[in-house]
This record gives structure tokens, sequence and C-alpha cells, in this order.
């Protein structure tokens, strides 16, 4: 594996649609979309301008990079189906990094990630030299650079060529889910169709 791929990485797991181009080790463009809602329409377009400014092709790229979470449940499906689809699409490797490893990345252990979660509350995961523990949530403050996609996005993109260099394991990205859904199946059950 290279030591410097080329890769796009994207973000939909907040209220945004973020993409970044990881070149040679440097990031030549990021663009963010601010958004409530519209990821789903936004996220392919803003995708192909994205590789076009960095005047890259599909074919030039080495792996795609995708945030995992947490977040919106709706935009992190989104980012996610993305990425899979893609990495079929053009035959290369879908790398899905978590806000908390994205946000963890280049920084000294042991590092405590907290990220903005409904309700005032925040999703916190710890790394340490022994590996991170089971992301919870709880009450307190979000890092700063939680809130900024930019900052989130490139560092999905630095995460993922670090994986990428070290040959793996990539899978197939999952969304990273902390708490529970809101809505959950019916209790009751099934109707019976007659024939």
């Amino acid at each position: 594996m290279r030591p410097d791929p080329t890769l796009l990485a994207f973000d939909t797991s907040g209220s945004h649609c973020a993409a970044t181009v990881l070149a040679g080790g440097d990031v030549p463009v990021c663009r963010v979309e601010t958004m409530l809602r519209g990821q789903a329409e936004r996220l392919m377009p803003l995708l192909e301008a994205t590789l076009r400014e960095a005047g890259l092709r599909w074919p030039d790229l080495d792996a795609i990079a995708v945030g995992t979470g947490p977040g919106n449940f709706t935009g992190i499906r989104i980012a996610v189906a993305t990425a899979r689809g893609l990495a079929l699409g053009i035959d290369r490797p879908a790398i899905g990094i978590s806000g908390f490893a994205a946000l963890a990345h280049g920084r000294p252990l042991p590092v405590t990630v907290r990220i903005l979660a409904p309700r005032g509350l925040v999703y916190l995961q710890t790394f340490s030299p022994d590996g991170p523990t089971e992301p919870v949530l709880e009450t307190g403050l979000a890092d700063e650079s939680a809130s900024d996609p930019r900052s989130l996005v490139r560092n999905i993109a630095l995460a993922a060529a670090d994986r990428f260099a070290a040959g793996g394991p990539f899978g197939r990205p999952t969304p990273v889910y902390v708490r529970r859904p809101d809505a959950s199946p019916p209790q009751t059950a099934a109707p019976v169709i007659l024939p």
C-alpha cells in the first residue's frame, strides 16, 4: 500500500455535507455545505465538485473514506451507503472512520473525545495505548473541534490514510450508534396474510 494515498473523504453526521481530498499528504480541497436536511440530494454533486476542483477523477482515487458517526441517524446512513456504493463502483476500499477516531487522530494518548449529542448530552470515548473504551452518552461539554465539519472531515481523511498505509483491515463501513434510536419496532405481532 502507498504511504501517501489519494482519497476522497466525506461526512454527513451533522447538519452538513463535508468533503475533502487528500493527495500526497496534503488537503488541497475541502468543501462544506451547512444544511438541516437534504444531504442525500447534495452529497454526490458535492463529491463530484470536490474531485473536479482537485483535478481528479474517480479512477485516480486509492480509497474512499467516510465518517461513520455518531451523530444524525439519517445522515450517517446516507454517507455509509454512499461510500459502500462508490467502493463497489470504482473497485476501491471504503474506510469507515468514527468521529471519535477522527478527532483523536494525531493527539497524544490518552485522550478523551466528546462529541455533541442531542438533549444537552455528549458522546464520549477515551483512547489509550491499550485501545479505545466503549463509547458512552453522558452530560458535559463537547470538544470545540467536534462542531467544525472542516476539521472533522480533514481528520477522517488523515486517519483513513494512516489505516490505508498500514494495509487495513478495511471491512465495510458501518454506522456508529451510541444510543438507541428514538423509534422502536412495534411490539404487536405482524398481521397474518391469507392466501
